[in-house]
């Protein structure tokens, strides 16, 4: 997969992260990259958590965290609070998150 088809770029303080997010989801998980309608790439996450008073979106701050191998503290949410999609920023090295958020989402890097 060519990196600009990719829902991670490189930012400031590490990864900047493009996330499709579905609150009430039955199971925490990334589940891969999708392509939106408008063209855009996003990471397909889900969370058992509700989308009330930021609990989904905690969960998910969690699920990258865990996912990338980093403290919670490191992944903060840069727009989308109230929408589906999501930004997020991942503090750290940007390859070794990179690769991280390539394993998760189940392609080859």
């Amino acid at each position: 997969m060519a990196d600009k088809l990719l829902p991670w770029q490189a930012c400031d303080e590490g990864v900047q992260l493009a996330v499709r997010l579905t609150p009430r989801g039955g199971k925490d998980a990334i589940e891969g990259v999708e392509t939106l309608s408008d063209g855009r790439s996003v990471l397909k996450a889900r969370v058992r958590a509700v989308p009330e008073n930021g609990k989904a979106n905690t969960a998910l701050m969690k699920l990258v965290a865990d996912a990338c191998a980093v403290a919670p503290a490191q992944v903060t949410l840069a727009s989308g609070a109230t929408a589906r999609v999501k930004n997020l920023r991942v503090q750290g090295d940007f390859d070794a998150l990179a690769r991280a958020l390539a394993r998760a989402a189940g392609l080859k890097r």
